[in-house]
This record gives C-alpha cells, structure tokens and sequence, in this order.
C-alpha cells in the first residue's frame, strides 16, 4: 500500500476534522417540529425567535388566529416574517397591549382567546377542487393571457394553497406523502373561516390606505377597526393616489383590461388589451373600484408578494382579503390615502 505524502496527509485530516465538525453541528441542531394537528393546535408561545427558515407550529397558530380575527397576516407560511409583525402589532394596538410586532405572553394570550376553535383542521378534497379546468401555465405578457379562456388555478394544489390562506410549500409539508390533487384525499389545513357578521353589506364606512406601511385598514361607522390588510401599493411609473376617494362599485371575477397609456414596465403592446376573469387575472379574484379614474382594490396572482413589492398603481391585497373586504364596502364608502 502506497504511503500518503505529508501533505495528502494534511488534506485528508482537514477534510475529517471539517466533516466531523459539519456533523456535530447538524446534530446539535434541533429536529423539525412535526407539523402535526397536535402539534400546532397545542403550540404554546415560542421560547425563542423565529429564523424566517424553518415552519414552526406555534407561528402556524399565530398567522391562522391573525387571519381569523381579520388582522391578516398575508400568505400562511409558517415562518413569520413582516406582514405577521405589522398584523401583531395591530392586533395589540386593538386590544390597548403596546407592542413592536413581536410576540409576548400578554399578546400571545389574547390572541388564543379570540377564539376557541383549533387552528388547523382535517379536510377532505372534494370533486369541486379537482374539477378544473386548470391552466397548464400563466403567461407573463398579457397579449398572451388574452388568448386564454379563463386565468384559472394551475393545478389543485395551487387552488387549495388559496382556499386555505396558505403557500403551496406549507400545504405539502403539513401534509407528507398525500396526494393533494386527487379527489377523496384528506388533508391538514388552516382553520380560515372568518365570522360573517348580519348585514356585512356596508358594515365599512372608511378605509385607509398606509402607503408607507403598505397595508390597509377598515372601520365601521363608529370608528373601530373591523380589518387589518398587508398591501401592495403603487409604483414608480403609476404612484397611488393622495387625499381621499370614495367606492364605486365592486366587481367578482373581473376582467383586467391593460391600456397602453399606462406604460407599464416590461409590458410591449401598444394596443388596449383585455384579460379574462379568473384567480390568476392581473386583478386577482375582486375589483373595488374607486372614483379616481383606473384606480382600484385588488386581488393578486402572486399573494406571497404582497406587502413585500410594489403593484401597478393600485392597492393589491390577497385575492382572499380583497373578497373579504368586498363583502364589507359599499358606494360611498370612504378610502383615504396616507402619505408616507
């Protein structure tokens, strides 16, 4: 057997000593938590911050009580992150509890007791979620969306990931090796329902829209908050608007027609072009059309963007809170504008 030189030598035990040393640490890491009804129905406050990684249970808790309460956090992911900070501290602010976004005993409890319902649920896929027709790919120009029939979901997954409130990464990971696009199929998924009130219809008389904060806030008549939205809001090429405006009128399902005027970035047709109506239209799911002329409150395509990027003008909400929020408007209803 040939003998290793001194310095093929000195390669290897390095290459050991780093191998060992990846290893100890790995190990000394802590297991995932499993993402079981048990284990995020039963969570308590978290000892320790979140990382923005990993999924943990006690934050699938927070974000599905956030949502439930109408203090929405955005998309259900389980990690955390901004929209869930900014919802937290709304939260406490409701509940006269001073906080920065973050997690406290005091916050934590008051949370638990909006409602006693678990937070995440078994639930059965039925045919309606696997009907289709689903879309093999969404286009990026809209020429091209024009073409489509329908800008509906691409697969069940992505529509159950929506019916849930949640990220299709979330969704497989609560549910391991199951078959989320076959019918009879159950799964674990976010308890979302949110209360209906008697005559929702008008139940917001005035809205604000943070454009510094990037969300959204509704109050009755008498003041009080009623929601709490994370929101994409103008850009460069078409800023949201200043002062105060009033709804219009409120479309399900709208189309989303592009006019070349707008000039939007990336975008190469100079003709007027219309999209059809579907989850994944430019406008997501619901349209609340204000006074000011080509401005809205909107869905979205991409829900996991929200409050984290700019939209084309408008004020862009989840395609979940936007229908919520729809449910609650009115003409007339007051939308003011908050500059940074």
């Amino acid at each position: 057997m040939r003998k290793l030189s001194y310095a093929a030598g000195l390669v290897l035990a390095v290459l050991y000593a780093g191998g060992a040393e990846a290893a100890r640490k790995a190990a000394s890491k802590p297991a995932p938590a499993p993402l079981t009804a048990e284990a995020i129905n039963g969570a308590d406050l978290p000892t320790a911050p979140s990382d923005g990684k990993r999924i943990a249970p006690a934050l699938i808790k927070v974000q599905v009580l956030l949502d439930r309460a109408r203090f929405s956090p955005g998309t259900i992911d389980g990690r955390g992150g901004s929209n869930m900070e900014k919802a937290l501290a709304a939260f406490a602010a409701a509940q006269g509890v001073q906080s920065d976004g973050k997690l406290s005993r005091e916050v934590w409890d008051k949370l638990v007791a909006t409602s006693p319902d678990p937070a995440v649920v078994e639930y059965k896929i039925g045919p309606e979620d696997v009907k289709g027709p689903f879309v093999k790919k969404i286009p990026r120009d809209f020429e091209d969306m024009a073409k489509l029939d329908r800008l509906g979901y691409t697969s069940a997954r992505e529509l159950l990931a929506e019916k849930f409130h949640m990220t299709e990464d979330l969704l497989a990971a609560m549910n391991p090796g199951r078959d989320l696009d076959q019918e009879g199929t159950t799964v674990l998924v976010p308890n979302v329902a949110r209360p209906r009130d008697q005559g929702e219809k008008g139940r917001v008389a005035k809205i604000e829209v943070d454009k510094g904060g990037k969300l959204a806030r509704a109050f009755d008549k008498e003041g009080k908050l009623v929601a709490f939205y994370p929101a994409s809001i103008g850009s460069d090429e078409k800023p949201a608007p200043s002062g105060e405006s009033k709804v219009r009128a409120v479309a399900l399902n709208p189309t989303y027609t592009y006019n070349p005027n707008y000039a939007f970035k990336g975008v190469k047709t100079k003709e007027k072009v219309t999209v059809k109506a579907g989850p994944n239209n430019p406008v997501g799911s619901a349209w609340i059309d204000l006074e000011i002329e080509s401005y809205g409150i909107h869905g979205t395509p991409e829900p996991d963007r929200v409050g984290k990027s700019y939209s084309h003008g408008c004020i862009r909400l989840t395609n979940w809170d936007v229908q919520d929020l729809a449910r609650m408007v009115q003409k007339g209803t007051v939308v003011q504008f908050l500059d940074p």
